[in-house]
């Protein structure tokens, strides 16, 4: 399982409040949500992101409320995979019940740059700039989380 694409960057403490704002929490659709995707710190985010793009981020990422909408908004609007310094701990799990993979690696998160190409090999952990040539290596999921991720998601996985 492999992710490649343009990098979306952010900082430190991008809350879920950020990633959806709560005035578009009415809606059940998937791509209503993905539509308002990351607006309230980049405006321009959805019509940038493409599929497979990566999210890169620093300390903290998807911290405040428990909301699943976060994760699936963001996988919605064509993002592959979430490189972070550190994901909020129920950020970090709702992002595996629906299928979104995410990989902590500080020195990734500090050093990848917006617009930079990045690939993913989740098998080994191993992070590539594609750009600058660097690599690093974040932890890779074990075999059940991986079989979680490439069904799409937890209910996925067990039917």
């Amino acid at each position: 399982m492999n992710a490649k694409g343009t990098v979306h960057k952010f900082g430190d403490n991008v809350d879920t409040d950020v990633i959806i704002p709560a005035r578009y929490l009415n809606t059940a659709s998937h791509k209503e949500l993905a539509a308002h995707c990351m607006e309230d710190i980049d405006a321009d985010f959805v019509n940038k992101v493409k599929d497979g793009d990566i999210m890169v981020a620093e300390k903290n990422f998807g911290c405040g409320s428990s909301r699943e909408h976060a994760p699936i908004a963001i996988k919605t609007s064509g993002i592959s995979c979430v490189i972070a310094s550190t994901f909020a701990r129920i950020f970090y799990r709702n992002a595996i019940n629906i299928g979104l993979p995410i990989l902590e690696c500080d020195e990734a998160a500090k050093e990848i740059n917006e617009g930079d190409t990045v690939s993913v090999d989740f098998n080994t952990g191993i992070i590539t700039d594609e750009t600058t040539g660097k690599t690093w290596q974040a932890e890779p999921f074990p075999e059940f989380i991986q079989n979680i991720i490439q069904k799409g998601g937890l209910i996925k996985s067990i039917m």
